[in-house]
Protein backbone atom coordinates (compact mmCIF):
# COMPACT_ATOMS: atom_id res chain seq x y z
CA UNK A 1 0.00 0.00 0.00
CA UNK A 2 1.05 3.44 -0.86
CA UNK A 3 0.91 6.48 1.06
CA UNK A 4 -0.06 9.33 -1.14
CA UNK A 5 1.82 12.56 -0.12
CA UNK A 6 1.95 16.10 -1.55
CA UNK A 7 5.48 15.95 -2.84
CA UNK A 8 6.35 19.84 -2.86
CA UNK A 9 5.06 19.89 1.22
CA UNK A 10 8.04 16.88 1.72
CA UNK A 11 10.27 18.94 -0.19
CA UNK A 12 9.86 22.18 1.42
CA UNK A 13 10.46 20.16 4.92
CA UNK A 14 13.30 18.75 3.76
CA UNK A 15 14.79 21.85 2.77
CA UNK A 16 13.32 23.45 6.03
CA UNK A 17 15.71 20.17 8.11
CA UNK A 18 18.66 21.34 5.54
CA UNK A 19 18.49 24.64 7.14
CA UNK A 20 18.96 23.14 10.67
CA UNK A 21 22.06 20.78 9.66
CA UNK A 22 24.00 23.75 7.74
CA UNK A 23 27.38 24.77 7.75
CA UNK A 24 29.48 27.44 6.28
CA UNK A 25 32.24 26.09 4.28
CA UNK A 26 34.43 27.98 2.56
CA UNK A 27 31.84 30.75 2.00
CA UNK A 28 29.65 28.38 0.58
CA UNK A 29 26.44 26.82 2.55
CA UNK A 30 26.51 22.94 2.61
CA UNK A 31 24.03 20.45 4.78
CA UNK A 32 24.44 17.30 5.42
CA UNK A 33 22.40 15.14 2.37
CA UNK A 34 21.19 12.37 4.59
CA UNK A 35 17.70 12.71 3.46
CA UNK A 36 15.48 10.64 1.08
CA UNK A 37 16.98 10.71 -2.53
CA UNK A 38 13.97 11.12 -4.24
CA UNK A 39 13.27 14.59 -2.33
CA UNK A 40 17.38 15.20 -2.57
CA UNK A 41 16.49 14.72 -6.43
CA UNK A 42 13.78 17.15 -6.98
CA UNK A 43 15.18 20.11 -5.05
CA UNK A 44 18.16 19.57 -7.34
CA UNK A 45 15.84 19.50 -10.47
CA UNK A 46 14.34 23.03 -8.87
CA UNK A 47 18.05 24.63 -8.73
CA UNK A 48 17.84 24.52 -4.90
CA UNK A 49 20.68 22.50 -3.96
CA UNK A 50 23.66 20.61 -6.04
CA UNK A 51 23.45 17.33 -7.21
CA UNK A 52 23.38 14.79 -4.12
CA UNK A 53 24.80 12.13 -6.79
CA UNK A 54 28.61 12.11 -5.50
CA UNK A 55 30.40 10.67 -2.20
CA UNK A 56 30.79 13.58 0.10
CA UNK A 57 28.11 13.19 2.69
CA UNK A 58 27.13 16.75 2.29
CA UNK A 59 25.82 19.15 -0.43
CA UNK A 60 25.77 22.66 -1.76
CA UNK A 61 22.85 25.01 -1.14
CA UNK A 62 22.72 27.39 -3.83
CA UNK A 63 22.34 31.31 -2.60
CA UNK A 64 18.37 30.36 -3.18
CA UNK A 65 18.50 27.41 -1.67
CA UNK A 66 20.21 28.68 1.45
CA UNK A 67 17.98 31.33 1.57
CA UNK A 68 14.32 29.54 0.92
CA UNK A 69 15.39 26.88 3.53
CA UNK A 70 15.95 29.24 6.51
CA UNK A 71 12.53 31.04 5.82
CA UNK A 72 11.00 27.25 5.87
CA UNK A 73 12.74 26.52 8.41
CA UNK A 74 11.58 29.70 10.83
CA UNK A 75 8.03 29.45 9.38
CA UNK A 76 7.90 25.70 10.21
CA UNK A 77 9.68 25.52 13.81
CA UNK A 78 10.12 29.31 14.72
CA UNK A 79 7.86 29.64 17.90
Amino acid sequence: MTLEYNQDKVDDMVLALLHLTSFRDHGCVRAWKAHDWDVLNRLYEKGLISDPRNRSKSIFLSDDGALKAQELFERFFGS
